[in-house]
């Protein structure tokens, strides 16, 4: 029951993939088949001078024929190796190919579909707004150059110079307590009513006549 709800596993092995695998399984064993060959030459040509010792010439040419014929059929193996190598490197070249086939036709397909949504008298609409904004920039540009001197234009930067300076000290300070309790002192003497002067001289008659009438 558990396997009724697993997911079957999707293989990504590709007929190219078996194709080059089985001709690696072919390398492999021909290459087996010619250590076996190297091997029995060895022996034979070691027997071979055994019966010629011997004084068996019979004998030994018999065996230097059957090493001579196998000899042959590891040229041939050799041979078969080289194809076997090169078709499997074909095989997996033409699998790159493939690959960047590929990749390029989904490269094309993507700017296909993003060309298709540019509007071409659009773009032609905004290069030419653009082209005019730039222009009409250029002729404000000549404008005010042809009119202010270079005197004015010592005007303006002083100006701007000023501007910044402004924005500089209408940043906040922020005070220390001794400070902030002097300025508070301050202000109150400031803000304290001024007495004028002719209301005090009259206040002074006025306490000299009662004095001299005391008297």
């Amino acid at each position: 029951m558990g396997n009724i709800f697993k997911k079957s596993k999707v293989s990504r092995i590709t007929t190219q993939d078996r194709a080059v695998l089985q001709l690696k399984q072919q390398r492999d064993k021909l290459r087996q088949y010619q250590r076996r060959v190297e091997t029995s030459l060895e022996k034979d040509r070691v027997l071979a001078k055994t019966l010629l010792a011997a004084g068996k010439k019979p004998q030994a040419l018999l065996l230097l024929r059957k090493k001579r014929y196998q000899e042959g059929l590891l040229e041939n193996t050799d041979r078969q190796l080289h194809n076997i190598e090169q078709l499997a490197a074909d095989i997996e070249f033409a699998s790159v190919e493939v690959q960047v086939v590929d990749g390029l036709k989904a490269g094309n397909k993507a700017l296909q579909d993003i060309n298709a949504t540019m509007d071409l008298d659009e773009i032609a609409q905004i290069m030419e707004e653009t082209q005019e904004a730039a222009a009409k920039q250029e002729e404000i540009n000549a404008m005010l150059s042809g009119v202010l001197t270079s005197e004015d234009e010592d005007a303006v930067l002083q100006e701007l110079d000023k501007l910044i300076q402004e924005e500089v000290d209408e940043l906040p300070v922020v005070a220390a307590s001794g400070d902030v309790e002097a300025e508070e002192e301050e202000e109150e003497i400031l803000t304290l009513p001024i007495v004028p002067d002719d209301k005090i001289r009259v206040k002074e008659e006025r306490n000299t006549r009662q004095l001299e009438a005391a008297s």
